[in-house]
């Protein structure tokens, strides 16, 4: 890709888009669940009608992250999607019986769950061959979940959870408005030869299967509490503005953290699995303070862990997916990637998410959860160090990302 490095009006576009579009999906994210529970639904239903989200995107993320790659055109994919996604929002609230729910979900999510990995593709297309980082970008779309949580809460409380639909609507027209404002981009000869049999290549890197299966096991309780941190506060006593704090505290230091990984952060593949060791552990620790809560303000804070856990995560897993994949199949890599945090640890994760906090309480969901985040890891650092001792070799030369050091 070529582009342009003073072309400084696309870049705050780009910006401002992944404000939007972020502080978009936290509405529905963090507020969707209240609407259920406010129309009769038990935590089980709940939990099996957030596992669409996942399910749907376990085949929707490679078919999307496909085509973007096979059209060498993420804008007008992403566009397709969001026009997709608001539609189909408007049927969701309309349902009125648990199957139409269902139903709608479904084709909603479809469009609705690649985004955030096509959002980063996008990021990393714009800024191909210029000096810019890619945290710098994504730090705007932690600031749009963050402030957007705090004042959506309020605004909820007084308008009705079933109205989330039209603050839903508003947010993603404004982000359309500035994928409008970007400029397109050049078509390359790397991207016209992207082919399904080139893709399966992906699936023979050991060492990228091992990083996304234990990605899926470190995830399961993050989506877990996705879906249930909004009630586990309810049942603790608190409010949708409690909900709103819990979420802004979740996410407004991320733009630390993604500001220090883009200026010490080494590009290694053994530096930044070693790190994925470091914030599985932390995951352990947040999960651990979740159980022993007791009170709704004590949940809102431990959120603050989220910045560094799920941020390092999500930034150091975007880092080692550029270097694990080659270039024509890089929207098809993080396609794969979100799948490790969103895709089938999400199906699980609200499924068995549901079936604990229902039958035994969140205090023993939690606790599986740091289990879990334990087992990642150990698998993690035994990951680190065979890679320290032995390095890492690509399988096909050009399987390295350019720019980027493998060992």
């Amino acid at each position: 890709m070529q582009n342009m490095d003073n072309a400084q009006p696309s870049l705050t576009s780009l910006k401002l888009f992944n404000f939007f579009i972020y502080g978009t999906m936290v509405i529905f994210t963090g507020f969707f669940q209240l609407y259920l529970q406010d129309i009769g639904m038990s935590k089980i239903e709940i939990g099996s009608l957030m596992a669409i989200a996942p399910f749907v995107s376990i085949f929707a993320n490679p078919f999307w992250g496909f085509w973007s790659d096979r059209a060498a055109n993420i804008k007008r994919v992403l566009l397709i999607m969001m026009t997709g996604t608001l539609l189909l929002v408007q049927f969701v609230f309309q349902a009125n019986t648990y199957a139409m729910i269902y139903m709608t979900m479904i084709f909603f999510y479809f469009f609705q769950t690649p985004m955030f990995s096509q959002t980063n593709s996008l990021i990393l297309t714009y800024i191909d061959g210029t000096q810019q980082k890619f945290g710098s970008f994504r730090l705007w779309g932690s600031l749009g979940w963050a402030l957007t949580a705090i004042v959506a809460g309020p605004v909820i409380d007084q308008l009705g959870s079933g109205r989330i639909s039209i603050v839903f609507s508003i947010m993603l027209l404004v982000a359309a408005l500035f994928m409008f404002t970007l400029p397109s981009i050049q078509k390359t000869t790397a991207s016209a030869t992207v082919n399904l049999r080139g893709l399966t290549r992906l699936f023979l890197n050991p060492h990228f299967v091992w990083f996304i299966l234990l990605g899926i096991m470190v995830s399961i309780p993050n989506t877990a509490n996705n879906t249930f941190m909004s009630l586990y506060i309810l049942e603790l006593g608190g409010t949708k503005q409690m909900v709103g704090l819990a979420i802004f505290l979740s996410s407004i230091f991320e733009v630390a953290i993604f500001i220090l990984f883009d200026r010490f952060l080494k590009r290694k593949i053994n530096v930044l699995v070693g790190c994925l060791t470091i914030v599985s552990l932390l995951f352990a620790l947040r999960w651990l303070l979740m159980a022993e809560a007791n009170g709704p303000l004590e949940v809102a804070f431990i959120q603050l862990l989220h910045c560094v856990t799920f941020g390092g995560y999500f930034y150091v897993g975007v880092q080692l997916t550029m270097l694990f994949v080659p270039t024509p199949y890089r929207a098809s890599g993080q396609a794969i990637y979100t799948l490790s945090w969103s895709g089938i640890s999400g199906v699980i994760g609200g499924l068995a998410g549901g079936w604990m906090f229902q039958n035994f309480g969140a205090q023993i969901m939690y606790r599986t959860g740091m289990m879990l985040a334990i087992v990642g890891a150990i698998g993690f650092g035994w990951m680190w160090y065979n890679l320290r001792k032995h390095g890492y070799q690509p399988l096909h030369p050009d399987d390295e990302a350019e720019g980027y050091t493998a060992n």
